[in-house]
């Protein structure tokens, strides 16, 4: 019998549509898919760490918008190979693109800074400070 109240069967709607998803998107060479990314909470600030293995600096653009922070990279590969004549031996193309988006609620956006190397992109997210609230006394007339 497949009752399985804790479990999920490896058949079930659920990952039958992911599946199809993911086949669907695979085909078209558009998609954007997600990067491995690590965000640690260093006190003061956040750091986040963003695997982007053979991009280039040019290839990354970062962006803030309505308190979102969007990491986007894009990457384009030509590769040819001709005979003496001119023609085609072999000629592939690659293109891949990918994007996160993360809030910056509590984040003093201003100060992020950012720094590419070795095929990882590295954010210092700063806090905002909290500010006390402010008593004041009012006069009695």
């Amino acid at each position: 019998m497949y009752l399985m109240p804790f479990g999920r069967r490896n058949d079930s709607m659920m990952n039958l549509l992911d599946q199809m998803e993911r086949n669907f998107w695979k085909d078209t060479g558009s998609s954007f898919s997600s990067f491995p990314t690590d965000i640690k909470d260093e006190g003061d600030h956040f750091t986040l760490t963003a695997e982007l293995p053979g991009f280039n600096k040019e290839d990354i653009h970062l962006s803030l918008h309505d308190g979102v922070l969007t990491i986007s990279a894009t990457h384009e590969e030509n590769k040819e190979e001709k005979d003496e004549k001119g023609s085609y031996l072999c000629r592939e193309r690659h293109y891949g693109s990918y994007q996160r988006s993360f809030s910056v609620s509590g984040i003093q956006e201003e100060n992020i800074s950012a720094k590419y190397e070795s095929g990882v992109l590295h954010l210092n997210l700063p806090k905002e400070t909290p500010q006390a609230p402010v008593a004041r006394q009012i006069e009695i007339q």
